[in-house]
This record gives structure tokens, C-alpha cells and sequence, in this order.
């Protein structure tokens, strides 16, 4: 079988927030979006420019729903980046909240944060030159 990695989905509360959170802050793009009146949803895909690996986030948002329980199944997103340190900075600056510092990880030499999407998704940030 040949497979490859589509999306990844999430449930936000408010899009628009989220989409921007995506887009602003990480740098991601959208790519369409699909409202569905019908069935009372709206998707968005995003992902980031120039990733040959086409590999998306689907936000959906259920209309009237404001807030999710993440759950104790859900660990993170992990996003490759040039910089942990200097993304944390502008991440902070941005609003963002950083919930792990940026550092070692625990008994290794690679460098990562986490910070939080306004929907409290954890996303990691690694180190990747």
C-alpha cells in the first residue's frame, strides 16, 4: 500500500481567531474553505507555503459550539522550525502563549518550546536547520 499523511483535524470555536492564529503568527496559508450550511459546519485547510509534502491542518468549526474539551488522548503538533528561540520571541510578542520554554530537550541536545493555539492545542516547536 501506498500511503501519504493528508491532514490533521482539529475542532475551534471561533475560526476566524484560529485561521489567524495559523496563518499570522505561524506562518501557514489558507487553502479553501468549505461552509456547509446544511450540516451546520464550516472547514478550513491550511498549510504551510512550499511544503512539498502538501500535508494540511482542517480546522472545523460547528456552528454554535464555542469551546472543546481537548481531552487527555490529544498530545500535539509538532512544526519544524529554523529558530526555536527567535520564534518564541516573536511568538510572545504576537500574544501567544508559550507554555514550555524554549530549551534542550530532557536528557537530549535537540531544541523545543511549546506554545498554545487560542483553542489550548498544544503545538510543538522543534529546532530543524
Amino acid at each position: 500500500m501506498t500511503a501519504r499523511f493528508l491532514h490533521t483535524m482539529l475542532r475551534v470555536g471561533d475560526l476566524e481567531r484560529s485561521v489567524a492564529f495559523y496563518t499570522k503568527l505561524l506562518g501557514m496559508e489558507e487553502r479553501r474553505r468549505r461552509d456547509v450550511p446544511e450540516g451546520k459546519y464550516t472547514l478550513a485547510f491550511l498549510g504551510f507555503p512550499n511544503d512539498p509534502s502538501g500535508a494540511e491542518i482542517e480546522l472545523t468549526y460547528n456552528y454554535g459550539v464555542e469551546r472543546y474539551e481537548i481531552g487527555t488522548a490529544f498530545g500535539h503538533i509538532a512544526i519544524g522550525v529554523p529558530d526555536v528561540y527567535a520564534a518564541c520571541e516573536a511568538l510572545r510578542a504576537a500574544g501567544a502563549k508559550i507554555t514550555r520554554e524554549p530549551g534542550p530537550v530532557k536528557f537530549g541536545t535537540t531544541v523545543i518550546a511549546f506554545v498554545e493555539d487560542p483553542d489550548g492545542y498544544k503545538i510543538e516547536l522543534i529546532e530543524r536547520a
